[in-house]
């Protein structure tokens, strides 16, 4: 993920709140993390840094820039992160940045949806929060996992859905949401018939386990489509 909270920690690691924040204050005074709170009112988060990345022998990711614009969105998504690895066991997930990390091949993308061309005509690609990744070979396509906390403009929010609902590399996309945005999000979801291949869901809905976001898509994301 590149930064957690100490309640996403426990909470993956079903411990204390505090007993997770000892750790990763260990850990931050050994340099693998940096504490950082740019939203007063939220949880402090703490970032991998440069040497925490080589303690886990990852490559190539760079740490994670947290701001006071993107505080909160990295705080759910850490917390859909930990939902998602006690709902799906059977299967790996990967955050935006290793997915960046890992499709080396824009005519093959992983889990990624092209939106067009940018300048020079270079490809632009839309990723998602977070992806389920099947364990096995044979274990079926990936899903897509959008953590949407603020509505975005009509005209793009339905070039998304419509990309994804075309998409074929991947089972489908569940998107989590506050209830504001969930009217938006459906609102554009049917306007471009990406029903059967997009779920919209309430952002705790996962606490529930996977029977909160459809039980149906629950069974197709360990399955070709």
């Amino acid at each position: 993920m590149g930064a957690v909270t100490a309640e996403a920690l426990a909470d993956r690691q079903g411990t204390s709140i505090p007993s997770a924040r000892s750790r990763l204050v260990a850990a931050e005074r050994e340099g693998l993390v940096s504490r950082q709170r740019p939203l007063t009112a939220q949880p402090a988060l703490y970032v991998i840094t440069g040497a925490g990345l080589r303690a886990c022998g990852l490559h190539g990711l760079g740490a994670c820039r947290i701001t006071p614009s993107n505080a909160l969105h990295v705080i759910a998504c850490a917390g859909v992160a930990v939902a998602l690895e006690h709902c799906y066991p059977d299967h790996r997930l990967l955050s935006e940045r290793e997915l960046r990390c890992q499709e080396g091949d824009p005519a093959a993308p992983l889990a990624s949806v092209r939106l067009g061309h940018g300048p020079g005509g270079r490809p632009l690609f839309h990723r998602p929060d977070l992806v389920l990744c099947p364990a096995r070979p044979d274990g079926g396509l990936p899903v897509a996992i959008e953590v949407e906390l603020t509505v975005k403009a009509p005209r793009r929010l339905a070039d998304i859905c419509r990309a994804w609902a075309r998409a074929r590399h991947v089972a489908g996309v569940i998107y989590l949401a506050p209830p504001d945005v969930e009217r938006a999000l459906e609102r554009a979801v049917e306007l471009v018939r990406g029903g059967q291949r997009i779920v919209v869901a309430p952002l705790g809905a996962l606490a529930g386990g996977a029977q909160s976001v459809g039980i149906s898509f629950a069974q197709a994301i360990t399955a070709d489509p």
